[in-house]
């Protein structure tokens, strides 16, 4: 079955824009979500197979409409929650408590 993530070497979706200077990362959160993921491999949190998967079950619109880090960062969550690292309730208030921080900063 055929997904969003499966548009690679259709007709009619117009050029791909190529930056040749495009940084590979763009903001210091790619770099810290790109190692951390190298931890979930290398401690055997996630074969490659996985986090693939655990990007493509996105929902179409939200992976179409956001950076390519932000689809490493929702395996992140994704893989995290379902290898036992840490619970949805506990993402939430990590999230809440680092809003809060920066609010105050």
């Amino acid at each position: 079955m055929n997904s969003i993530h499966d548009v690679g070497g259709m007709h009619n979706l117009g050029p791909i824009q190529i930056d040749l200077n495009e940084p590979v990362f763009k903001a210091e959160w790619e770099k810290q979500v790109f190692s951390t993921i190298g931890l979930y491999f290398a401690g055997g949190l996630c074969p490659i197979d996985e986090f693939r998967h655990a990007i493509e079950v996105m929902d179409p619109s939200e992976y179409l409409s956001t950076p390519y880090y932000v689809h490493w960062y929702h395996a992140m969550e994704t893989l995290g929650i379902e290898n036992g690292l840490f619970t949805l309730d506990e993402l939430e208030a990590k999230v809440k408590q680092l809003a809060d921080q920066e609010t105050q900063a």
